[in-house]
């Protein structure tokens, strides 16, 4: 064999470099079994915080030492194969880059009522569409403006020089362009480094081109709280004087008496009932049930509770439990509420919730701010430094220096408050409101309260990195509990081995010592896939298990063609020697096209698909290159040592159940075409006819929504809770049970469209007291103490209405961009534009199939979502189809060069046959992984299992019976030449 040296030296160098990189791996989980011991207590139960304090005390020290060379703790994370969310739990965020406060500032905030009406109108419009949020805006405005151009309101002395009073809105629109994708960059830059200073290993931060977001992963991370208000308190650092109630008590006792007015009105007269409360808010009911047991609208502010505000002396605030915070901001907002408040006032809440047993509330502070004024008395540029400190009662404190303008103004804001707050506020949240103890002469000063250590550190680290052109805010969200990433995990394990042990049974039943030789290449191909993906620093999904199961099957393929060649030439009369080599050789072309068509489909899931999909494109790449090298180069050098002994070796490739299988067909394939076309067309009209009737279950990747994962200790019914959460969500909840009967997914779509923390933690709190009323069950943080009595919310997901766009419209062109790819290339490699359309109409055959398929499966009770998993495996099921036609193609473009043109149909039909073994072995190896995967793969994969196995199956078939006879068809005239030119057998 030539070239085997070169074979098996790179074959060494590669399980060189994936031992080396793997070694990282290894090491990483030994450490972490230390810190977990060491967090570990008597009974058994791990202390997450020592557990983290231990890995953190060690972050910096070496732990590892290859060839004398040592690797500190930091640098073993960055080089480990990691693992996903999916795998380990912790969050995923994608952040936006809001452009409002862009264009506002460019217009030094104008207050032209003509162009803030625009600016709020683009903002509704952003909620429900993906264009750019300029364009947005300079519709509104044209709409508005009339004649006006937008030099009217940007040409301010703070653009002089970009902007004046003959630039054109064209040019206009190009600054603010340029300064929002500016912004987006500073935005990223300063995210990064906040992400940096976390303290979760393997971070993981990158910008989405095209679009103003920003993606962020945090492998492990359990307080998702800290996660939010660090990525989402970046904006601008202000510092606020605070007016206490005693300042406008008289103005919120009017407000009061208004509200109470107003709930009376609404109160049946004569039946002597608690209120009944049309269309109002939760505030109100609240507010109807304190008027119905005697609460007096005369009550003082000093005693009692008011309607509307209730007040925590100890603090001097005002606070309100969170689930009714939406309902407290519409209040504040109406016109008629505002006009009775003094307009030197503003409402900003506080950050961090305050716990009262099993309910949480937050504080709302009253700043001394007139009304539209954006300048705060001192803003966050000055701080030159900050950190985590102690005060003198050791707690945790911040430490902060500005520089001498920002003392000088620090100073006399200071002296002014003696004995009254000043607001610590970042992005509209309250952090702090200490009281000012005395005049602060110098810029250095120490900010202490009721801090833990980690909102201290995290308070100081954004103090320190400055302040954020934009805000941010949270469009998109996944949080896996621990819990449910071990579980997925052992799912994607058991699938992966019991896949492995199946096939490998398989093989060597059918191929003998083949078997062996083809088994040992796909070990030799997982352990490329593992060790590559650890030297990319990527991270081991569910979806990438998922694309590791299905290489297992796919890999084969390779071998399979290689070993029927072989048996072909044997069963011709070729020595063995001759056979291997015929084989190799005649098979390789196959191979490499059915490789490259798959991996072009992989590139371009990976290049337009987001999240999951893109784990499931990197492992199905490695694995296409991976199983190429080592199912044709290595096997050849395995299968030349094995044949040494030339002729005379005891090699074998088939045994006595597999000798006779296959190896003489002899079927009309193409004379049942058009019985295939009916029965293809009557499967594909009844399911879309039934999708049209009942509809398809779109998950939340593509309609936008929140879903939690519920676990309870006991079998819950689902549609027991749906009925009590109907009455939270108004009906706009499905509760189904997710992979097992005590694990519910609750799905709602309630305020969809509202982003803000606010509208996450009602949602999230109506789900839980909901659960709560209907069971009698009480909500716990922490799934591993779950028993009798609680419950415990083990992963959410939450998709922004246009984020939900994007995903639709990127799988739409993944789609697109997949067939187009594979016919060009089909018609490259066969120089007829018939095989790239025949491969093109099957392809969109099996993918109307499998969409078919889901539709007939619901209308049995079996329903599985449409998503982004769902469109992997669409875009599977397209790679595996083609894969399989281009077989038969090869085949047929062989079988032409070797005889001619004449008596095509003859050859279509010799090709189908001579391939079918191959066919039907590799689609049986396949079949195999995907049944395990549907049974053990656990509820995530369970439609992108069942898509790939009416995908394996439908693909199998169209490549016989759709993409060979419709080349056939669209070949009718060259067909129509040979009959006159040589009578032959007419085909039906």
């Amino acid at each position: 064999m030539q070239n085997k040296g070169i074979i098996v030296f790179l074959t060494v160098l590669i399980t060189g470099l994936c031992l080396y990189y793997l070694s990282f791996t290894l090491v990483s989980n030994r450490v972490q079994t230390q810190a977990t011991e060491y967090a570990t207590d008597e009974t058994g139960n791990v202390d997450f915080a020592m557990r983290q304090t231990y890995l953190d005390s060690i972050w910096r020290e070496p732990v590892y030492s290859f060839l004398g060379f040592p690797f500190t703790y930091q640098e073993v994370k960055q080089t480990e194969l990691g693992l996903g969310l999916d795998l380990q739990g912790g969050m995923h965020v994608t952040l936006e880059v809001s452009p409002v406060e862009i264009v506002r500032g460019l217009s030094g905030n104008s207050k032209d009522p003509v162009f803030n009406e625009a600016i709020a109108a683009a903002v509704e419009r952003a909620k429900t569409t993906n264009e750019k949020f300029v364009d947005l805006f300079y519709q509104e405005w044209q709409s508005r403006a009339g004649d006006r151009k937008l030099n009217a309101i940007f040409a301010t002395a703070a653009n002089r020089g970009r902007i004046s009073l003959e630039t054109s809105d064209s040019a206009i629109l190009n600054v603010i362009d340029e300064e929002v994708e500016n912004a987006i960059d500073r935005s990223f830059n300063i995210l990064r480094t906040r992400i940096d200073r976390f303290g979760t290993s393997q971070p993981n931060i990158q910008r989405i081109q095209g679009s103003g977001r920003i993606q962020i992963e945090l492998p492990g991370v359990d307080n998702p709280e800290r996660v939010r208000n660090l990525l989402q308190g970046v904006a601008k650092l202000q510092f606020w004087e605070v007016a206490e109630i005693n300042d406008f008590g008289d103005a919120l006792q009017r407000v009061n008496a208004m509200l109470v007015e107003e709930a009376k009105a609404q109160k049946p007269e004569g039946d002597g009932q608690e209120p009944a409360l049309a269309d109002t808010t939760d505030l109100e009911s609240d507010l109807a049930r304190q008027l119905a047991e005697g609460t007096d609208e005369g009550d003082s502010l000093d005693v009692g509770v008011s309607p509307l505000f209730s007040l925590l002396q100890a603090n001097y605030g005002l606070v309100y439990q969170v689930r009714d915070t939406l309902t407290i901001n519409r209040i504040i907002n109406r016109d008629d509420v505002r006009s009775m408040l003094p307009r030197d006032i503003r409402f900003l809440w506080s950050v961090k919730p305050q716990k009262d047993g099993n309910q949480e509330f937050l504080e709302l502070h009253a700043i001394k701010a007139p009304r539209g004024a954006e300048q705060a008395p001192l803003e966050g540029d000055v701080i030159t430094d900050a950190r985590q400190t102690y005060d003198q009662s050791s707690r945790p404190a911040v430490s902060m220096q500005m520089n001498a303008d920002g003392a000088r103004r620090w100073r006399k804001l200071t002296a002014d408050n003696i004995g009254n707050r000043i607001a610590v506020v970042l992005d509209d949240f309250v952090y702090t409101a200490p009281t000012v103890q005395g005049e602060i002469p110098s810029g250095q000063s120490e900010i202490t309260g009721n801090f833990s250590m980690e909102e201290a550190k995290d308070l100081a680290n954004i103090l320190k990195s400055g302040t954020l052109p934009a805000p941010t805010r949270i469009v998109e969200e996944a949080i896996v509990g621990p819990t449910l990433g071990i579980e997925a995990s052992k799912q994607g394990i058991n699938s992966m081995i019991a896949g492995l042990v199946l096939v490998v049974l398989f093989m060597v039943a059918y191929y003998a010592k083949g078997g062996f030789v083809a088994i040992a290449a796909l070990l030799f191909n997982i352990f490329f896939i593992l060790g590559i993906l650890a030297q990319l620093g990527a991270a081991l999904t569910l979806p990438g298990i998922a694309g590791i199961v299905l290489t297992i099957g796919m890999s084969i393929d390779a071998n399979v063609l290689i070993f029927e060649r072989i048996k072909e030439e044997l069963r011709n009369g070729a020595g063995l020697l001759q056979s291997i080599s015929s084989g190799y050789n005649k098979a390789f072309s196959a191979i490499l096209d059915s490789n490259v068509t798959t991996f072009l489909t992989g590139a371009i899931l990976y290049s337009l698909g987001q999240g999951p999909v893109k784990g499931f494109a990197i492992v199905l790449m490695i694995g296409i290159a991976s199983s190429f090298f080592s199912a044709v180069f290595i096997t050849r050098v395995i299968v030349h040592w094995m044949s040494k002994k030339g002729d005379k070796s005891k090699l074998s490739f088939e045994t006595p159940f597999s000798r006779n299988v296959l190896g003489s067909l002899n079927i009309d394939f193409l004379s049942k075409r058009k019985f295939a076309y009916i029965i293809s067309t009557s499967i594909i009209v009844l399911g879309l006819g039934i999708a049209a009737i009942n509809g398809l279950k779109f998950g939340v990747d593509f309609t936008g929504g929140r879903y939690y994962i519920v676990e309870f200790n006991e079998a819950i019914p689902a549609s027991e809770l749906k009925v009590g959460l109907d009455a939270e969500f108004d009906g706009a909840v499905e509760v189904k049970t997710y992979g097992a009967n005590n694990v519910l997914k609750v799905t709602t779509s309630y305020l969809i469209n509202e982003d803000s923390d606010e509208a996450n933690r009602e949602v999230e709190n109506r789900v839980r007291e909901g659960i709560s009323n209907v069971t009698g069950l009480e909500f716990i943080q922490n799934a591993s103490l779950l028993g009798d009595g609680n419950f415990a919310i083990t992963g959410s997901n939450k998709v922004g209405a246009t984020v939900a766009d994007d995903i639709k419209r990127s799988s739409g062109e993944a789609m697109f961009f997949a067939l187009v790819a594979i016919f060009l290339y089909i018609l490259l490699r066969f120089r007829k534009w018939q095989f790239s359309l025949g491969s093109i109409i099957a392809l969109i055959h099996d993918t109307l199939f499998v969409i078919a398929a889901f539709a007939i499966a619901s209308a049995f009770g079996a329903t599985f979502e449409i998503d982004q998993v769902f469109i992997a495996a669409v875009l599977t099921v397209i790679g595996y189809s083609i894969n399989d036609t281009v077989i038969v193609f090869d085949r047929i473009r062989e079988n032409v060069a070797n005889r001619g043109t004449g008596r095509l149909v003859a050859m279509f039909n010799d090709a189908i046959n001579q391939t079918m073994a191959r066919t039907l072995i590799t689609s049986a190896t396949t079949l195999i992984v995907v049944l395990v995967l549907l049974i053990f793969g656990g509820e995530v994969l369970r439609g992108f299992s069942f898509a790939l196995l009416i995908g394996v199956l439908v693909g199998t078939y169209s490549s016989i019976y759709i993409a060979t006879p419709i080349v056939v068809d669209l070949m009718k005239k060259e067909l129509a030449k040979e009959e006159t030119k040589k009578p032959a057998k007419k085909v039906a």
